[in-house]
C-alpha cells in the first residue's frame, strides 16, 4: 500500500485543504485514516479549518470570473484528459478505494470507471449546451436560450463511494462552467487527496486557474 500512496502522491501527513495545486496551511484537527481490510493506519490529513475555508472560497470565486469564459468545448477538452489520466491512475486509485474504503477490489476498479466514463459524457455535453431559438412578435426579431454557469458548486460524498459520486457531479459541473468545492467523507479523505492530486496534474498542463477544483476536509 505505501507504494499505491506514493504514486498517488500522498504522504504520511498531508493538508486536507486546497484549490488545486496549491495546498493551504491550516490549523485544523488531524483525522486518522484505517483501513477497514486490516485495521492499520494509512496516514494522517489535517482537517480545514475557517480561514483555509475562507481562503479556498475566494480562489474559488476568483477562478469562477475566468472559468465560465473558457469556451464549453474548450472545456470539455481539459475534462477529457481527465479522464485519460484517470485510465493511467485506474489501478493503484481503485485499489486506494478498495483499502481504504473497504469494498472489493474489483469494486474499487469499477467505481474508477465510473469516473472514466462520466469524463466522456461530460466531454460530449461539452458541445451541446444550446437552447432553443423562437420567433418574437417583434418583426425581424427572434429569441433565444442562453445557459449560463451557476458559480460555485458544493459536493458533499458519502464513504460508500468515495470518488464517484464526486466525480459525476465535478465533471458535469466543469463542462459547464462551473467551479467545484468538495467536501468528501471523513473516513475516505485519501481518496480525495489522490482524486486532486491527479486533477492538478492536468490541471496545470491546460493553463486552468487555480480554484476550478477545490478540496476541503473536515469532520462529519
Amino acid at each position: 500500500m505505501n507504494d499505491i500512496l506514493q504514486q498517488l502522491g500522498i504522504n504520511a501527513t498531508s493538508a486536507g485543504t486546497s484549490t488545486g495545486v496549491q495546498w493551504i496551511a491550516s490549523k485544523g484537527k488531524h483525522i486518522d485514516s484505517f483501513s477497514p481490510v486490516d485495521g492499520k493506519k494509512m496516514g494522517t490529513v489535517q482537517t480545514t479549518d475557517d480561514a483555509a475555508y475562507d481562503a479556498v472560497i475566494q480562489k474559488a470565486s476568483e477562478a469562477f470570473l475566468v472559468w465560465r469564459q473558457w469556451p464549453s468545448p474548450k472545456r470539455g477538452e481539459v475534462v477529457r484528459q481527465v479522464g485519460e489520466a484517470l485510465r493511467k491512475y485506474k489501478e493503484p486509485l481503485g485499489k486506494l478505494v478498495s483499502y481504504e474504503m473497504g469494498k472489493s477490489l474489483q469494486e474499487g476498479y469499477g467505481e474508477v470507471q465510473e469516473m472514466i466514463d462520466i469524463c466522456d459524457f461530460a466531454v460530449g455535453l461539452s458541445r451541446q449546451l444550446h437552447g432553443l431559438t423562437m420567433h418574437s412578435e417583434r418583426p425581424g426579431h427572434r429569441m433565444y436560450e442562453q445557459w449560463h454557469p451557476l458559480g460555485i458548486v458544493g459536493i458533499i460524498s458519502a464513504f460508500n463511494f468515495p470518488v464517484a459520486v464526486w466525480s459525476w457531479n465535478a465533471a458535469l459541473a466543469w463542462a459547464c462552467g462551473d467551479v467545484c468545492v468538495w467536501k468528501p467523507s471523513e473516513k475516505t479523505p485519501l481518496c480525495a487527496i489522490a482524486c486532486q492530486n491527479i486533477i492538478a496534474e492536468v490541471f496545470k498542463a491546460n493553463g486552468v486557474p487555480e480554484g476550478v477544483s477545490n478540496v476541503i476536509i473536515g469532520e462529519r
